[in-house]
């Protein structure tokens, strides 16, 4: 696989903070072609569009965009294939002469693609099974409870998401040990991490704003038509459904909330998730986190340096 002699940018912030509006100026004004590798893990479903803030048709045709609409939602899509297919579109992008942006705020798929898949074993099916019981009995805050009761840290790194929790749970249950003891694979390229956020009260309006606009646009119609492609209440939940809001969305498309009830319960998930995802930036990937102005100039630079 090729690799580049300067490492591939990474643009990352908070959702709704606008990196992807600034990737896209970015590649614009870039002096040779760039195309954008997403590191989203919902962006990759066909048919979620406007609950994840797709990027729409005018953009995918301005500047090539890799990684989005790759899978039904009736599929699971997780890190290591996210890997594995953001791995091959760099390498293909760079074979091509034109240069990779990855752009994403999904933390886990990042630190795969910086630091390596872990080195986990394979699953046991009668182990998964059990915990897939036990999480349907008991929830999924019950199982990331005994994982911080036994390692704070790896409690942190599930960043509260169901998939994560019960394949940690799985882990322990074979092994004893989480997956963040195992080590991980060396990473294919090197990166540069270019973080930033905005001041708090700003993110919170951009967020909301963002939130009434992808309601007004038809999202509780989407998050129907999910519902009639994937049960919301499995356990452990299906991928697509950890998908931030589509089920407050559906109460709202099914009658059973209010639209304000539903907008301020997305509104409250999206500032939880956000310091969520500043925390993993700067603890598990060690970003400094810049304002937009200078992550656009350092963008920028390093979209016109010289390979």
């Amino acid at each position: 696989m090729p690799a580049p002699r300067l490492p591939v940018p990474i643009l990352s912030a908070p959702t709704a903070a606008g990196k992807s509006a600034l990737a896209l100026q970015a590649a614009r004004q870039a002096g040779s072609p760039v195309e954008l590798v997403s590191a989203d893990a919902f962006t990759v479903y066909r048919g979620l569009d406007i609950g994840t803030a797709k990027p729409g048709p005018a953009d995918l045709a301005t500047v090539p965009h890799h990684l989005i609409d790759v899978v039904d939602v009736e599929s699971e899509y997780d890190v290591a294939r996210f890997t594995r297919d953001a791995e091959a579109a760099i390498a293909d992008i760079l074979a091509r002469g034109h240069r990779p942006l990855v752009v994403g705020g999904t933390g886990f798929y990042l630190q795969a693609l910086m630091h390596g898949l872990p080195l986990t074993p394979p699953a046991d099916p009668a182990v998964r099974e059990a915990v897939a019981a036990e999480m349907a009995g008991r929830g999924w805050e019950a199982l990331l409870a005994d994982i911080e009761a036994r390692d704070p840290a790896e409690a942190e790194r599930m960043q509260r998401n169901p998939r994560r929790i019960a394949r940690a749970t799985e882990v322990h249950r074979m092994t004893g040990r989480y997956p963040g003891a195992f080590g991980r694979s060396a990473p294919a390229f090197t990166y540069d991490l270019i973080a930033f956020t905005l001041d708090p009260d700003a993110l919170a309006r951009r967020q909301a704003g963002r939130i009434a606009a992808m309601l007004d646009a038809g999202w509780p119609a989407e998050a129907r038509w999910l519902a009639s492609r994937v049960a919301p209440d499995l356990q452990p939940r299906p991928t697509v459904w950890q998908a931030l809001g589509y089920r407050d969305v559906l109460d709202l498309a099914l009658g059973r909330r209010s639209r304000e009830a539903v907008q301020d319960a997305v509104a409250l998930a999206t500032r939880q998730y956000t310091k969520r995802q500043l925390t993993f930036l700067r603890t598990q990937l060690g970003a400094a986190l810049l304002g937009p102005a200078d992550a656009g100039e350092r963008l920028g630079a390093r979209l016109t340096a010289n390979t």
